[in-house]
């Protein structure tokens, strides 16, 4: 779930703990408080009175100062806090109750202590002698860090040299997150946790919220990526999947060997264990798979063929390097994390999941157990979107051989990419035309372009009209094209005819612009005058006009309630957009037209209020 999302389900103390961290960055920071005050202008310019959106905006400004000070806080950080975040960076954790947290840390803390002790038996490993060579290295590394105090008659501890000595040794030496956890254990006692005091240190690190209302712990996708790059976790558990998943046995066999993970597990087991265990992904991929005795070109040659031909990524992924190379696909499997876009429409996600919940009944369990999810009602699309979860990454759990079966059954073809095949079988273009209903508003030909929509930049207005029938007719209105061509003309042709009774109609003017806010009202109103004339002419009674644009200047709007005679009222796409989502989520059969009447700058709260009533 996205910051703005998050934050618009707590209340302001709730958020006290971030908005604390940020104002102190702030204040720290000259040239950040200049952009933090044009972004604040008019809330006092304090964070605290400020809305969601402006918070979302000023932590966008001081991200890379947050991270900052959060990778500075986080070596800090004892045992339960780092198994905490172990928890909630992974796929699907990002939202959940605080009993579901509880019973997932319970489980983590006690894996962590029957760890500890199966750990003890690889330092003296004659089938790995080198890692065991490696673990005793850096277990008397942290001995001694910790211990040398005492030496000086002080209480043990590291230092922040020594740690920053600590971390760059473990990085030499390829240890995994947990190896490295996993060994200080064996040296540092770890007090047994206190679960208030859990929650309390990840709300005071500023990643963490607690809806005390509700009982639910929020960790925002900005903050699982921006936590998981701290981490080393450069790209999400789905992503890693997909890759190690692409690799052949031996090469799967040989980072296992190399992180001591048992080679008698079956590949999805070893999979898992590599990504529980926070292996790096750059290292595997420019180190980890590849035979000592291979050479440099080599690797380059595979790692070129493994990312073009076996991926199957929409974007080329370029890099003279082996490390640039991979550098830009953490990069590309990034913007997939923090992009709001589902390759199908929501409509068509949900038809998607329906289909496999009667062909394959045992998705949901696996769909559970995968993203650690807590249950209910989890195979439909507005819950798994704020868990970040898109179709690809459900079908990507199906096995090649059960998703051959779902193709037939489906009447899909296997040949290429069965996964693309399927999305490809559930797109429905008017639906995703009506997600990017405001861009199309916007005229935003570049968005709309990466969102897979393209539409010759002249045909953006008929489209705009197009689409603007679809939603009034799916609101339950009786769109009348027949009755609209009988009575335009060359002159004068009304965009869209809503006949509400014989002789009563409401008219329907659309309009585009590139500009962020539409002002032409003197064009307009004699654009509308003349239709309701037309009308009049053939008796018909205009109950109402509305003009449906992307924005309106506060002189439009100004000029449209003095001008009572027109009887127009205006309606920002994004309102009309939230009013019909409001109506198919509530699933009612018919739209109160009078809902529209009464505002000149139509208010969707307010009718969304009263739909919702």
């Amino acid at each position: 779930m996205k910051l703005i999302k998050v934050l618009d389900q707590l209340n302001s103390l709730e958020k006290n703990s971030f908005i604390k961290i940020i104002d102190g960055i702030i204040a720290d920071k000259s040239t950040l408080s200049k952009e933090a005050n044009k972004i604040l202008s008019g809330k006092s310019g304090q964070l605290k009175n400020a809305d969601n959106e402006n918070i979302t905006q000023v932590f966008g400004l001081v991200e890379e100062s947050f991270k900052a000070k959060l990778s500075y806080d986080l070596k800090y950080a004892d045992v339960s806090t780092d198994l905490a975040i172990d928890i909630l960076i992974r796929d699907g954790n990002c939202i959940m109750s605080r009993d579901w947290f509880v019973k997932l840390f319970e489980k983590e803390h006690a894996d962590l202590k029957r760890n500890i002790k199966e750990f003890n038996v690889l330092f003296e490993s004659e089938e790995n002698p080198l890692r065991a060579r490696d673990y005793r290295i850096y277990r008397d590394c942290v001995h001694t860090a910790f211990y040398n105090d005492e030496l000086n008659n002080r209480a043990p501890q590291i230092t922040d040299d020594e740690r920053s000595v600590l971390i760059t040794l473990s990085k030499s030496l390829n240890l995994s997150h947990e190896e490295t956890r996993l060994i200080q254990c064996q040296i540092i006692p770890y007090a047994d946790y206190d679960i208030e005091e859990v929650l309390k240190n990840l709300k005071d690190l500023g990643i963490v919220f607690y809806a005390k209302k509700s009982l639910e712990v929020y960790m925002p996708d900005e903050l699982v990526k921006l936590v998981g790059h701290i981490r080393g976790k450069v790209i999400a558990d789905k992503h890693y999947r997909r890759v190690l998943r692409k690799l052949k046995d031996p090469q799967l066999n040989q980072v296992a060997r190399r992180y001591n993970i048992s080679r008698k597990l079956s590949n999805e087991e070893k999979i898992k264990e590599i990504i529980n265990q926070g292996i790096d992904f750059k290292g595997i991929l420019t180190d980890g798979i590849y035979k000592e005795d291979s050479t440099k070109t080599e690797r380059k040659k595979f790692l070129n063929d493994f990312i073009e031909k076996n991926l199957g990524l929409e974007t080329p992924i370029k890099g003279s390097t082996m490390d640039d190379k991979v550098a830009n696909l953490i990069i590309y499997f990034d913007s997939l994390d923090m992009d709001n876009r589902v390759s199908i429409s929501l409509e068509g996600y949900d038809s998607l999941l329906s289909d496999l919940v009667r062909e394959l009944p045992k998705i949901k369990d696996i769909v559970k157990s995968e993203f650690e999810l807590q249950g209910g009602d989890i195979m439909n699309s507005a819950f798994l979107m704020d868990y970040n979860i898109k179709p690809n990454d459900i079908l990507e759990l199906i096995p090649d051989s059960a998703l051959k079966e779902l193709c037939a059954k489906l009447n899909i073809k296997t040949r290429g990419d069965m996964v693309q095949n399927i999305l490809d079988g559930y797109k429905d273009v008017e639906n995703i035309l009506i997600e990017n209903y405001e861009l199309i508003a916007n005229r935003d030909y570049n968005a709309l372009k990466e969102n897979g929509i393209t539409i010759k930049d002249a045909d953006l207005g008929v489209k705009f009209e197009e689409i603007t029938k679809k939603i009034f007719s799916r609101l339950s209105f009786n769109v009348n094209d027949d009755l609209n061509k009988k009575i335009s003309n060359a002159k004068n042709k009304i965009d869209i005819l809503i006949q509400l009774s014989d002789r009563e109609v409401i008219l329907v003017e659309c309009k585009t612009s590139k500009d962020k806010e539409f002002s032409k009202f003197s064009s307009v109103s004699r654009q509308i005058k003349a239709y309701q004339d037309l009308l009049e002419e053939k008796n018909l009674r205009v109950v109402k006009s509305l003009l449906v644009a992307n924005e309106f200047t506060d002189d439009f709007i100004n000029e449209c309630e003095l001008d009572f005679k027109l009887n127009l009222s205006l309606i920002k796409a994004s309102s009309l957009h939230s009013i019909y989502k409001c109506f198919k989520e509530l699933k009612k059969k018919e739209f109160p037209y009078n809902l529209l009447l009464r505002d000149v700058l139509i208010n969707e709260e307010r009718v969304n209020k009263a739909l919702s009533r």
